[in-house]
């Protein structure tokens, strides 16, 4: 049987497409079917792509490649997601926190998925339901974070949050964001909310430019319910998932989050700690800045 591979890319920078064009051409190689989406393959211009299109792209894919950074990634994980398959990306973008390697890992990289060589996690998502007087107006899902903002950049949105049900406080705010632990350190570490390790099962709300005498961010369990009330005196809002399906949100509306039903399955090459990433993604100061401070104040160092 065919092994297949889709591949997902940022055509519109050239090292993008060379590397692109080195993943397929391994792939092809090793006896894959690589697949492309339609519009990405004019700029590939290699024989032996086959070309897809529309939300079942990846079906009875093995995986998928996705080279860029973390949008790149973000949209292939819409065509990977219902499809189940394993999402690997390759960061060729500045942070890339979703990437599992970077472009010097590349050619390893396409030898360890030919070896079948890695391990797949599964990333709880977002599932995402707004009504308005009974009626649902919008559905959809996020891997990394569920926003509702403000329309009228002047003005101030009123809502109140609701947890499990139960009102918890409203707030005249920027927006609230609802994530999961691997859009913690995306949009809601932004807005001050903390970083959740991923195999952490939990759900983040987190307000934005609140003006209330309690906003902090929260963490609840991986079953609430997180209920955001648009109040029907306030300005019209914006429902932003993972920055790319957005949705007007009229006064009065009431938008809905819980655990989404289909994970998004992340690859791993290799053993890596949480932790490391967190310290190579982010340039942590490990050694922090008093270490030098001490140095300095040795014996016989000159500090003049």
């Amino acid at each position: 049987m065919t092994r297949a591979a889709l591949l997902v890319t940022h055509t519109g920078r050239r090292d993008s497409t060379e590397h692109a064009r080195t993943v397929a051409r391994d792939l092809i190689a090793a006896g894959f079917e690589v697949r492309v989406l339609t519009e990405e393959a004019g700029p590939l211009n290699l024989p032996g792509l086959t070309t897809v299109t529309g939300p079942g792209a990846a079906e009875g894919a093995e995986i998928v490649f996705a080279l860029g950074g973390d949008g790149t990634l973000l949209r292939a994980a819409e065509l990977a997601r219902p499809a189940k398959a394993p999402l690997l990306g390759i960061n060729l973008g500045h942070v890339g926190f979703l990437a599992e390697a970077e472009v010097g890992d590349l050619e390893q990289a396409v030898r360890d998925v030919v070896a079948r060589a890695y391990t797949v996690d599964e990333r709880l998502t977002l599932d995402v339901t707004v009504a308005r007087d009974g009626e649902v107006t919008a559905q959809s899902w996020a891997l990394n974070e569920v926003t509702v903002e403000k329309g009228p950049r002047e003005k101030v949105l009123e809502v109140l949050v609701n947890i499990d049900g139960r009102p918890l406080s409203r707030y005249g705010c920027d927006g609230i964001v609802c994530a999961t632990p691997t859009g913690s350190t995306a949009y809601a570490f932004s807005a001050g909310g903390p970083v959740v390790w991923p195999e952490v099962e939990a759900l983040l709300v987190v307000p934005i430019s609140a003006h209330a005498l309690f906003s902090r961010p929260l963490v609840t369990g991986p079953t609430s319910t997180i209920e955001v009330v648009v109040e029907p005196y306030t300005v019209p809002a914006v429902l932003s998932c993972d920055g790319r399906r957005v949705f007007d949100v009229a006064p009065g509306s009431r938008v809905t989050v819980s655990r989404g039903g289909l994970p998004v399955r992340v690859v791993r090459l290799h053993p890596r700690t949480f932790t490391d990433r967190l310290v190579a993604k982010f340039a942590l100061p490990v050694e922090g800045w008093r270490r030098g401070s001490r140095e300095m104040r040795e014996p016989g160092l000159d500090t003049s």
